[in-house]
């Protein structure tokens, strides 16, 4: 078959969940027979083969506001012109362009991903345009995925159509070298971890008041960035400067970030708008206790006998629980392993999707 994937910022890339997503995904397609092209970013028209995918890089407009749309809009022209069997299209703002596929007789599977129109960090205009992206990706795609069954409810509710389940997945890890991580000063096991961008609805803040209240000796390390100047940064850089926190800033670099789950005391994860959070997935996967902002979403993925938190106070109390108790936090990790070894697989995501755009491309 000849494939498509619409709407990430191309391959190879692990910028975010999308990418990481598309870097799986994509070579594992070529290694079973299927002829592969994702779209890009770039400053010119480009096409080249890596790893056997072809990556086609379009023209767009790099900002904030508009460098989704126009990327996405040049790529559907292209793939309208280049034509496939069926297209995988990420991120709902891509739903506009939806029309110019369907009219070339492309069938397409659009991964609706999280509840974009509800971050914060976009403006008012910047929501409502996503919100009417998802109504034309609802009215438009051959099929929706979601890899949440609470964000597959809610666009049931909302949008009258409910996606096929197809989750993400996350490695798990065993083993990881602690040469990294002291090499940042750190102690393995002995350190509280946050990855996530510093928006509003990843709670930042939360961590760091609570913070302030604890009883443990442990030091928070915060991996993440925001798009500009923020309160959030400034508190940080106060609280390195009192050392409390080590802010490490956006870090792209996928084995650190392993080895810093890998070697937490504790992860937690104060992601609240969203789906599967890829960053909890390799959390768990690399074996890191977890507490988790609670939400249907985090809920939905850490199942049973998880901890969370809905304000600093309770975060703070299960800081304190969590880090005096080392029989809790092995088995915290023992089953986040678990949980990851038994529902999100990256070799059953590639099966359901390869599946799925077959059987886009037969209906054809």
């Amino acid at each position: 078959m000849r494939f498509a994937i619409l709407g990430s910022r191309g391959f190879p890339s692990t910028y975010g969940g999308f990418e990481t997503f598309v870097r799986t995904l994509a070579p594992e397609l070529v290694a079973r027979g299927h002829s592969v092209l994702v779209y890009g970013r770039g400053g010119a028209h480009t096409s080249q083969v890596v790893e056997g995918v072809q990556v086609v890089s379009t023209i767009g407009i790099d900002s904030k506001s508009l460098s989704t749309l126009s990327y996405g809009a040049t790529a559907a022209i292209d793939l309208a012109v280049r034509g496939a069997d069926a297209a995988l299209v990420v991120n709902v703002a891509n739903g506009y362009f939806l029309p110019a596929l369907r009219a070339r007789r492309i069938p397409t599977l659009l991964n609706v991903d999280g509840l974009e129109w509800e971050r914060a960090k976009w403006s008012r205009l910047g929501r409502a345009v996503f919100r009417s992206g998802a109504r034309c990706s609802a009215a438009n795609a051959t099929e929706l995925v979601a890899d949440s069954q609470a964000i597959a409810d809610v666009w049931h509710t909302t949008f009258g159509r409910r996606p096929i389940f197809i989750p993400y997945g996350a490695p798990v890890l065993e083993h990881r070298e602690t040469s990294r991580v002291e090499g940042l000063g750190l102690a393995p096991q002995d350190y509280i971890l946050v990855v996530a961008r510093l928006v509003p609805e990843n709670n930042v803040d939360v961590v760091l008041s609570a913070v302030e209240l604890l009883g443990t000796s442990m030091s928070l390390v915060v991996v993440g960035s925001s798009a500009g100047p923020s309160s959030t940064e400034r508190r940080l850089r106060e609280l390195g400067q009192q050392g409390r926190v080590v802010w490490l800033g956006h870090v792209d670099d996928q084995e650190l970030l392993a080895d810093l789950w890998f070697h937490s005391a504790i992860y937690i994860h104060g992601h609240s708008v969203g789906g599967t959070n890829p960053a909890l997935l390799q959390a768990l996967g690399a074996g890191a206790p977890t507490i988790a902002f609670d939400s249907p979403y985090n809920r939905e993925v850490l199942a049973a006998g998880a901890r969370f938190f809905s304000d600093s106070e309770e975060l703070a109390t299960e800081l304190d629980e969590v880090a005096a108790d080392p029989a809790l936090r092995s088995e915290l990790r023992n089953m986040g392993r678990a949980r990851i070894g038994a529902a999100y697989q990256w070799s059953d995501v590639c099966d359901s999707y390869e599946a799925a755009l077959t059987a886009l491309a037969a209906g054809r």
